[in-house]
Order: structure tokens, then C-alpha cells, then sequence
């Protein structure tokens, strides 16, 4: 998403594109691809043909991101396509749609591809980029808008900083016991906290200057994590206000706590974009890629797909085997029908997939069904026809596409 938070809605491209002309070049149906950079954007637009109109390369300040947006909006009828909105994208998506324009969202990979079939080689320069992105934009069916919605660029941000509190934590311990190690013998247990690394570090009063310059370090990376662990907690506390204002029972569901909740809400944004669970468990990395060969039948591990969900969904399957849940009774009833304890895991992970995208569809249609257009960020459009996933087997290859095609949108003059 241009930003964690942005709803991502399925748009049918080449439909923005069937308008007859009018008769001036400014009327006619474009495409404005853009290749972003931190500081610099290049644009190419082309037309319903794939003919390139115009092109150009623009600052990112605020004069050439005007300058950009004037010449954007020469044209009537436009869509902005920008590659890679979930990264370095993400910016300019995020100010395009604030200013009212119709943003989509071009995976890398597919541009890439593109720019190999369109030049004959891999190389790389911005206007190339830009022409790519236009044409992945033109041609392919399921592309996604991008949408702000506030609460969830919210709760994005916000997880975000739970993780980097996160991985500090993980480093400060780290350096702990390395001076631990030093001062003390044989170290200090795994799992330390700050009261108990302080009560440890207060046994001990060295008296030569290693020894003291070691036990002032210690300190100062008790105080340091004495700290951190201050903001987790708050950051947790404000995570789980947002997550419950938002009307999501997520945090029902045993192993998902409010980070969890949270990177679930900000990085899917609008559940309707998934046609069924196949679609989400494809989107998330949990279904087993096809690997048959002849007669021969055979599924292997994804590593495609958003891998902070997947981890997400990891974590609740731990945490579930850690426990007497239903997640568990299924984990060894995979490992008494022969499966190894991976593949077990992976295919309660699919299960859990399965799970959490019923809960949030439940929680979708519960908020849009609560008023006249439902809760902020929501859309009154679904593809999904039930609630209830079908029963059969949940570690099975990636869906087949969907055979109904979104309602298409057309860009505002």
C-alpha cells in the first residue's frame, strides 16, 4: 500500500481505457506511469494504444511535485500508475490520492517483466522504467487502487515502530550478554529481563578499571532497555485502543495479539479485494506452490507473498502449539497421518489463513452493514459470496483466477 493503511481495491485497467475519443489529444483516456525515486520522479504517459504522449522527469519537493501534478492533469481522463507503492513509491502515491487522483499500485516484479518483453534485455534507465510501469498498468486485468484510509496509515505507522522497538530490544539484549559473559562466569540466563539484569549486575563490584568501565556499560544498556520496554508497553496499549475502536475481533482469535491485529489490519486494508480465501492464503504466502510433474503430484513451500503476514500467522500458530487450542489437536493429526512437524506447521498456518480472512470478512461486513456506507475506509462492493469457508483440503495449490471481474472505476476530470 502507498502507505500501511492505503485500501487496495481491485480495478479491471483496460475497461478505464474503451472511452471513444473526443477529438483532442487532452480528452482522450491516459495512462501516467511513474518510476519514483526519494527525489526525483520520471513519467511517461501513454494513450489506449500503448503510444507514448509525453514525457518528462520532475523534483519531488513541492514546486516540481506541482509541476508534476499540472502535467498530469492536462489530461481529462488520467490514472496515475506508480511502481512499487509499498516502498520507495510510497510518498508520492500517498500525496497523488490526497490530491484527489486515482492512484494504482504496480508491483516491480510486473514492470520488470514488462521492461524484458519490451526491450529485449533487462536494462535499466528512469524513462524505460516509467514506459514499463504505463504498460503493465495498460495491460494487466487486476492491477489495485490505491485508497487512503486514516485509521489505517495510523495503525501502519504505529506498528511499524512496535517492530523497530522490536528488533532494538532484540539488539540491546544481545549486547548485554556479551558483557554479562565478561563479568560474569558462564553469563547470565536466556531470557533476561531489565529488573533481573540489574539484580544480577548489583552482586558484583569490580574494583580494576576494565572491570568498572564493563559494569558502567552494563548499566547504561539496562537503563536503555529499562526504556524500551517502556514504549512496547505503550505502543501495545495503543495498538489494541485503535484495533477495538475500529470494531476488529481479531484479538479474539488465540495467538493474535495487538501487533498482530494491527499489521493484519494496516497491510490488507479492504478484505473484499481478496475474492475468497484461496486468494488471501495466495496473497500471504501460506498456499503451497504446484510443483507436479507428470503423474507425478507434488506442492512445495511459497516463499512468495507478504512475509510480515506470514510471520504474523506464523507467531499464532506457535502460540497455538504452545497450548491446548484447536490449532493443535489439527498440528498432530497432520503428524499422526505421516507429515513432518514443517509440514504440519504449514499447512496449520494455511488453516489459520483460512481463519483469520473469515474473521476479518465478518468484521467488514459487520461495520459496512452498521450505516449508510459503513465504517470510514470500507466499500460497499464484495466479491465474496459467503462467510463460511468450504471444508476440504487446506494445503492445496494456489486458486485458479476468479472468473467475475470487478465493477470498473473511472478516473474524475
Amino acid at each position: 500500500m502507498a502507505e500501511k493503511g492505503f485500501v487496495l481495491l481491485e480495478v479491471a485497467v483496460p475497461s478505464l481505457l474503451t472511452s471513444s475519443r473526443r477529438g483532442k489529444e487532452n480528452r482522450m483516456p491516459v495512462i501516467i506511469g511513474m518510476d519514483p525515486h526519494k527525489r526525483s520522479a520520471t513519467i511517461e504517459v501513454i494513450n489506449e494504444r500503448g503510444d507514448m504522449v509525453t514525457v518528462g522527469k520532475f523534483g519531488t519537493d513541492q514546486l516540481g511535485y506541482t509541476e508534476m501534478l499540472s502535467a498530469g492533469r492536462r489530461f481529462a481522463e488520467r490514472v496515475w500508475a506508480v511502481e512499487g507503492c509499498n516502498g520507495v513509491g510510497r510518498h508520492i502515491a500517498h500525496r497523488l490520492v490526497h490530491d484527489g487522483e486515482m492512484v494504482l499500485d504496480v508491483p516491480a516484479k510486473l514492470s520488470a517483466q514488462v521492461r524484458v518483453f519490451a526491450t529485449g534485455n533487462g536494462r535499466k534507465t528512469d524513462p524505460v522504467d516509467a514506459h514499463s510501469v504505463a504498460l503493465a498498468a495498460l495491460r494487466a486485468p487486476n492491477l489495485v487502487r490505491v485508497q487512503a484510509d486514516p485509521e489505517l496509515v495510523v495503525l501502519g505507522m504505529l506498528v511499524d515502530r512496535r517492530d523497530e522497538l522490536g528488533r532494538a530490544r532484540t539488539q540491546t539484549v544481545n549486547r548485554l550478554h556479551r558483557l554479562l559473559l565478561e563479568l560474569f562466569p558462564g553469563g547470565a540466563k536466556k531470557f533476561l529481563s531489565a529488573t533481573q539484569a540489574r539484580a544480577l549486575v548489583a552482586t558484583v563490584k569490580p574494583r580494576d578499571i576494565v572491570g568498572k568501565t564493563r559494569r558502567r556499560l552494563i548499566v547504561e544498556l539496562i537503563t536503555e532497555l529499562e526504556t524500551i520496554d517502556k514504549k512496547t508497553k505503550a505502543a501495545e496499549k495503543d495498538l489494541r485502543e485503535l484495533v477495538i475502536a475500529r470494531g476488529s475481533t481479531l484479538l479474539d482469535l488465540h495467538g493474535i495479539g495487538p501487533s498482530g491485529a494491527a499489521r493484519l489490519l494496516a497491510d490488507v486494508g479492504d478484505i473484499h479485494r481478496f475474492g475468497n480465501r484461496d486468494r488471501f492464503a495466495s496473497w500471504n504466502g501460506t498456499a503451497p506452490l504446484d510443483a507436479s510433474s507428470g503423474e507425478q503430484q507434488r506442492h512445495r513451500l511459497s516463499r512468495a507473498g507478504n512475509r510480515r503476514i506470514n510471520r504474523t500467522l506464523h507467531i499464532m500458530g506457535v502460540v497455538q502449539l504452545r497450548n491446548s487450542t484447536a490449532g493443535r489437536v489439527y498440528f498432530d493429526g497432520k503428524k499422526a497421518a505421516g507429515k513432518t512437524s514443517m509440514e504440519a506447521m504449514r499447512a496449520l498456518k494455511r488453516r489459520l489463513s483460512n481463519v483469520v480472512y473469515a474473521r476479518m470478512l465478518a468484521d467488514q461486513k459487520r461495520r459496512e452493514a452498521a450505516g449508510p456506507g459503513g465504517h470510514s475506509g470500507t466499500t460497499l462492493r464484495s466479491s465474496v459470496t459467503g462467510l463460511t469457508p468450504d471444508t476440504g483440503p487446506l494445503d492445496k495449490p494456489q486458486p485458479e483466477p476468479a472468473a467475475s471481474q470487478p465493477t470498473p472505476v473511472r478516473a474524475t476530470p
